[in-house]
């Protein structure tokens, strides 16, 4: 696991934090090398027992392990909690339901213990990458890191919402992509950024070994992905925090 998240030592390190200082976002392209996104990938496609998670309006969300979406009791749970999603996204209300593995749970948990979820977790708290936003964000204040997989399959989206919990030391929120590398804009899971008006005001296409970083809280969501869509929108999500 060597490989699993080395950061490609040719980035413009200057030219992303000047981006991210103008619009409080940036897309970082080629984020990882090569072989260290490849491994990764492999990870979250052959490695990652995807639950689900779930969530509607200002209740708390949901999160099904992976073994419960297979318990027809549990299931049964899961379906109600999607539609109640879904009738809150038709009422233009919040809501959601993607695939996913929340790794700092299972740490904490000991679900896998040395598995390479808990050795990606490290890494991201390690000091290359958390001096990495550093000096992207101009917020020196950084210091570690949570996470969880995710994989948005046919129907998944992601409703608009700020991410308002400063309270809890949230300053960026990032999201490590490693969709596939044909992902057609057709085929939905964009993160798109709104204005006060419901405007997009700019939009990241899924791409493979490509970190997103914005400052929260601002307007966002992650567009429905059609039924027609293949599998592989895939990324690794989290915040990173000062508290």
């Amino acid at each position: 696991m060597r490989t699993l998240f080395e950061l490609n030592p040719a980035l413009d390190r200057a030219g992303l934090a000047a981006r991210f200082a103008a619009t409080g976002r940036v897309q970082v392209r080629d984020v990882l090398t090569p072989q260290s996104a490849r491994e990764l990938l492999m990870v979250l496609a052959k490695g990652t027992a995807w639950g689900m998670a779930v969530g509607a309006g200002d209740a708390p969300p949901r999160s099904f392990r992976a073994a419960e979406t297979r318990d027809p009791q549990a299931q049964q749970a899961l379906q109600q909690a999607a539609r109640n999603a879904e009738e809150h996204s038709a009422r233009g209300e919040y809501g959601f339901r993607f695939a996913h593995y929340p790794i700092l749970t299972a740490v904490q948990e000991g679900w896998d213990p040395g598995g390479p979820h808990e050795v990606l977790l490290e890494h991201l708290n390690a000091p290359d990458f958390m001096n990495f936003a550093r000096e992207v964000t101009g917020l020196p204040g950084l210091h570690k890191a949570d996470g969880q997989s995710t994989l948005y399959a046919p129907g998944h989206y992601l409703g608009r919402h700020i991410d308002s919990h400063v309270a809890e030391g949230w300053e960026v929120a990032y999201v490590l992509n490693l969709a596939r590398e044909d992902w057609h804009p057709d085929w939905g899971g964009y993160l798109l950024f709104l204005d006060d008006d419901g405007d997009v005001v700019e939009g990241f296409r899924p791409r493979f070994n490509a970190l997103n970083l914005f400052r929260v809280p601002q307007p966002h969501l992650v567009s429905y992905v059609p039924p027609f869509a293949p599998l592989g929108r895939m990324a690794v999500t989290g915040w990173l925090r000062s508290g």
